[in-house]
């Protein structure tokens, strides 16, 4: 009796999403376009207000990109219809970068100064191998000390008040010392103050840093490190504090978390 080639075989069956699943994960979709959509409507409204000419620059540079690839593509194909896709292409990329600057600009000048902006900027923008450890110390005047573990070593980063921040970092620092014995350690503090470090510029400063460890090293060292524990001063915003947002009732809640 002849059998078929797959018989005797298991059959794997591949489970199908529902229409349920479908449906959920479409409305998902779209949820994450809307809120995608309405982040970049936000961040030009933000960007427009804070820059008058960011509007005129916009359309002007968008416009002499299609201008100039236009004209590149048409010297190369002597076709009048072939450059128009690719100037088109040049004119999009040239607004999205210009828009893309402009706006990590004016949102690092909002943040600039504001309680919570340096946590949240090296939280969401830091770049590089490190361990963040927000909040390791800090005031109910919402000042705050955060430890960075990399290949440089430890990095104690500082904001708020510098009269009070200083005094912060050189306790952190004094705290740490204990753990890390000749391991590097660097302190900085978030500011405009002579020997301040910009918040704009602080991931610049922190990759020019030099590589000190290895990541084994790194690894052990931020074991060595959890032990001193963390968040100290939890009741901080974990965000640039809304402008207008009262003091006294974000420093009232830090003081009962404390």
């Amino acid at each position: 009796m002849a059998t078929s080639a797959g018989a005797g075989k298991p059959k794997g069956k591949s489970v199908k999403p529902s229409r349920e699943e479908k449906a959920a994960a479409r409305t998902a979709k779209r949820a994450q376009r809307k809120e995608t959509f309405a982040n970049l409507r936000q961040a030009f409204t933000i960007t427009r207000k804070g820059d008058p000419k960011f509007v005129p620059m916009l359309i002007g540079l968008s416009v002499l990109a299609v201008a100039v690839v236009y004209v590149v593509v048409l010297l190369i194909t002597g076709s009048p219809y072939v450059p128009i896709p690719f100037a088109v292409l040049a004119g999009v990329l040239v607004a999205m970068l210009y828009f893309s600057r402009k706006a990590q600009k004016s949102m690092f000048a909002q943040a600039e100064g504001q309680a919570g902006a340096a946590g949240w900027m090296l939280q969401q923008q830091l770049k590089g191998d490190w361990r963040l450890t927000q909040a390791v110390a800090g005031t109910t005047q919402l000042d705050a000390v955060h430890r960075l573990v990399g290949r440089p070593g430890v990095v104690l980063v500082g904001e708020g008040a510098p009269h009070r921040v200083r005094g912060l970092l050189a306790q952190e620092k004094k705290r740490t010392a204990r753990v890390v014995g000749e391991t590097p350690i660097y302190d900085i503090v978030v500011g405009r103050d002579d020997g301040d470090v910009e918040l704009s510029k602080l991931n610049r400063y922190l990759l020019k840093l030099p590589s000190n460890l290895s990541k084994e090293q790194v690894g052990t060292l931020e074991k060595r490190l959890a032990a001193l524990g963390g968040t100290r001063a939890a009741g901080l915003p974990k965000g640039p504090m809304p402008q207008g947002a009262k003091m006294r009732n974000v420093q009232r809640t830090v003081r009962r978390r404390s």
